[in-house]
C-alpha cells in the first residue's frame, strides 16, 4: 500500500534526475549585479517610488479592504487608471492585484465554449492558464508565424475567435509582429490579446509599450494587458481596452469581480513610477543603450526590450552556469522547462536602466568567463 505523498517525493526525485528542481532562495547581497530581475527603469528604490507607497498607505490604509464592487475602489485606483491610459493611449483601464489576474481576467471573459482561441507556442503561463479557464477550444500557432495564425483561424467553426501573443516574449526576448497580427485579426473578425508587461515603460513613445507605438489602439478589438511589477516597480496589473470591454470584465471577470482590492501601497508605488517615467524620458534608451552592451558580450542580437536569452545545452548545464555567475557577484536567470515552451534550456538576462558602466563592465567580464564559447 502506498502512503499519500508517495507520489510527490516521486515527482520530486524525477525532477532531480532531470536537473528541473526549483529552489527559493533569499536575495542578500546589494553588492551583485542583477541581470536576472524585471526591475528595468531602476525604480524600485526610487525615493519618489517609495514615498508614492508611504502615503498611499499613510492616505488609504494597508489593504483596500474589500474587492472593488464592494468598497475597494479608491481613488489612487482611478487615478492611476487615469495615468495609464495617458501613457498608453488606450481608450480605457481597468486595474487588478497582478499581471496573472489581468490575463486571467481578460481571456476568461472574452473566451468561452463558443471561441477558438489560436494562441502563440511562446504565450506566457498566465496566458495559457486563461487559455484553459475560458474553455474554448485552443490552437497553438508557431511561434511569431502569421500564416500558420491565419490558417487555424480560417478553419473555426465557432461564431468567435481570439488571438493571443506577448508584444515582447518574456523567454526569447524576441517581439511579436503587432502590427500585423492588428491588421490580420481584423481582417479575421477576431479580438486580439496582446501582454505587454515586457513593453510598457520600455518601448514606444514614452514607454507606452508596442501597441502605443503603432498607434494601434484605435482599433477596438485590441485589448492589452501588462503587470505594474516590471518597468514600474509596483505590483498589480492592468487591462487596457475599449470602454465596452472594460466594462464586460467589470461585469463578468471573476479574477475581478472576487478579488480584493490592489492594494493602496501598490497603486502608489506605480503612479509615483509613472511620474518618473514621465518626467525622465531618457530611462527607456538607457536601458536600450544597456541592453546592446550586454546583447554584444553574450553574441546575441541586440534585444527589442530589456530581455536576452541564451540556449545551453541543457538544464543541468543552465543551473550550473547561474550558480558560477551568482559566486562572481553577478544573478542571472535559468529558464528551464516548463518555463520554455519548446523544451529548450536557457540563461535569461535581463537590462536594466540603473546599471552603470562598473556594472557592466564587471557583468560582461563575469560572463566571458562563464560563456568563451559566446562572449
Amino acid at each position: 500500500m502506498t502512503r499519500p505523498l508517495d507520489w510527490i517525493r516521486d515527482a520530486a526525485a524525477a525532477r532531480e534526475d532531470a536537473g528541473l528542481v526549483r529552489r527559493l532562495s533569499v536575495t542578500k547581497s546589494a553588492d551583485a549585479v542583477d541581470l536576472a530581475g524585471n526591475d528595468y527603469l531602476g525604480l524600485r528604490h526610487h525615493p519618489a517610488v517609495v514615498a508614492g507607497a508611504v502615503a498611499a498607505a499613510e492616505t488609504y490604509g494597508t489593504g483596500a479592504g474589500a474587492s472593488r464592487l464592494v468598497t475597494g475602489t479608491l481613488d489612487i485606483h482611478e487615478e492611476l487608471e487615469a495615468a495609464l491610459v495617458a501613457l498608453t493611449g488606450a481608450p480605457s483601464a481597468l486595474v487588478l492585484s497582478s499581471g496573472y489576474t489581468a490575463n486571467l481576467a481578460a481571456l476568461t471573459t472574452l473566451a468561452d465554449a463558443g471561441t477558438l482561441v489560436v494562441s502563440d507556442e511562446h504565450a506566457h503561463a498566465s496566458l495559457i492558464d486563461g487559455c484553459r479557464l475560458s474553455r474554448a477550444a485552443v490552437s497553438v500557432a508557431r511561434h511569431n508565424d502569421l500564416e500558420h495564425v491565419a490558417e487555424l483561424l480560417s478553419r473555426r467553426d465557432t461564431p468567435r475567435a481570439v488571438v493571443v501573443a506577448e508584444s515582447i516574449y518574456s523567454v526569447l526576448g524576441d517581439a511579436a509582429p503587432v502590427e500585423d497580427l492588428v491588421a490580420l485579426t481584423q481582417e479575421a473578425g477576431a479580438l486580439l490579446v496582446i501582454d505587454e508587461a515586457h513593453a510598457l515603460g520600455v518601448i514606444g513613445p514614452g514607454g507606452g509599450g508596442l501597441v502605443a507605438r503603432g498607434g494601434l489602439f484605435d482599433a477596438e478589438h485590441v485589448v492589452v494587458t501588462s503587470t505594474l511589477s516590471k518597468s514600474l516597480a509596483a505590483q498589480g496589473g492592468v487591462v487596457l481596452a475599449h470602454p465596452d470591454v472594460r466594462e464586460h470584465l467589470v461585469n463578468t471577470a471573476r479574477p475581478f469581480i472576487y478579488d480584493t482590492g490592489l492594494a493602496p501601497a501598490s497603486a502608489g508605488a506605480a503612479l509615483a513610477a509613472l511620474g518618473v517615467l514621465r518626467d525622465h524620458p531618457e530611462l527607456p534608451a538607457r536601458l536600450h543603450a544597456n541592453a546592446t552592451r550586454l546583447a554584444e558580450a553574450l553574441g546575441v542580437d541586440a534585444p527589442e526590450g530589456a530581455v536576452m536569452s541564451v540556449e545551453m545545452a541543457g538544464p543541468h548545464e543552465t543551473v550550473e552556469a547561474v550558480d558560477a555567475a551568482r559566486a562572481h557577484g553577478v544573478r542571472i536567470g535559468a529558464f528551464r522547462p516548463p518555463s520554455t515552451p519548446d523544451g529548450s534550456s536557457r540563461l535569461r538576462l535581463t537590462a536594466h536602466a540603473d546599471h552603470s558602466a562598473h556594472d557592466l563592465d564587471r557583468a560582461c567580464a563575469v560572463l566571458a568567463a562563464l560563456l568563451p564559447a559566446r562572449v
